[in-house]
């Protein structure tokens, strides 16, 4: 038989005492196969970044190896990353430094 917890003990609730939501970042890393210019356009075509946020974007990841493109909630960071690798680039999501 079902049991049911009673109305009087306390089911806690940790988001609602937790601290508040750290930001999450996508970072897309440079790799040997794909075109300067190809990965300029997929920041242009996908975030809408215009050319020369999308540019300065590709230059980070081709010179530093990487580079943050996008910072948000994990799962729509990790829809992101789930999409770059769709295009061929390799991208993962971290917490973002407090």
């Amino acid at each position: 038989m079902g049991m049911s917890i009673p109305a009087s003990v306390p089911v806690a609730d940790e988001q609602l005492t937790s601290a508040p939501l750290v930001p999450w970042q996508l970072v897309v890393w440079d790799d040997p196969v794909n075109l300067m210019s190809y990965v300029a356009r997929i920041f242009r075509t996908y975030f809408g970044y215009p050319e020369e946020k999308a540019t300065l974007l590709m230059l980070a990841v081709h010179n530093e190896g990487h580079a943050v493109i996008a910072t948000g909630p994990r799962e729509t960071m990790e829809m992101h990353a789930q999409a770059m690798h769709g295009f061929g680039l390799w991208a993962t999501v971290r917490k973002a430094p407090q």
